[in-house]
């Protein structure tokens, strides 16, 4: 008896880690989200991203640096004067990411709060001149890997539990800040 109490308890442990393994990868959204297959279809069938206009190259001036991992030796800073909150649900912002050595890699990029979802629409080149990304499209967000700064602004400044901040007042003030924290930024 104790022995068939001890494999049915052991088979749950299995099945309950066997599940958990199957997450998406993306589950910060997923978690809470009460919305069916069929809602969600439904949402995707009718969503239209608004018209994508690239801003200004960044000026060193606008930059707002948060942290990416410690581990990384690149600075990472958003331009605030690009950034913005569209009706669309998509906050937009220039990424900066800057080697030890001082090079620039530049790209303007969006997140869809709601899906948890990245797209780069443009990378910065030579001469302060922007050039569209060909292939791009919405990726899901990965908690880690080389493009970890996707998860950590949409975490901690844009999309805190999904939800993207109200304006680009509130996302400019959170990176200030070092994140959302608790705080009165409002959330739709």
């Amino acid at each position: 008896m104790r022995r068939a109490a001890a494999f049915a308890f052991a088979s749950w442990l299995a099945l309950g880690a066997s599940l958990a393994a199957a997450q998406p990868s993306n589950d910060y959204w997923s978690q809470g989200n009460q919305e069916s297959d069929w809602e969600r279809a439904q949402r995707e069938k009718h969503w239209k991203e608004g018209e994508i206009k690239l801003p200004s190259y960044p000026r060193t001036a606008n930059l707002i640096g948060f942290e990416v991992s410690a581990a990384s030796d690149f600075k990472f800073f958003i331009d605030s004067a690009s950034l913005s909150v569209t009706d669309d649900g998509v906050v937009r912002y220039t990424l900066v990411a800057r080697s030890p050595s001082g090079v620039e890699n530049v790209s303007y990029e969006g997140i869809h709060c709601r899906d948890g979802a990245y797209k780069v629409y443009a990378f910065g080149g030579p001469g302060g001149r922007w050039s569209r990304n060909a292939l791009a499209q919405w990726r899901p967000i990965e908690a880690s890997g080389p493009m970890r700064w996707h998860q950590v602004l949409a975490h901690d400044y844009f999309c805190p539990r999904g939800i993207r901040v109200a304006s680009a007042g509130d996302a400019i003030a959170a990176l200030k800040r070092g994140g959302i924290g608790a705080t009165n930024t409002q959330w739709h």
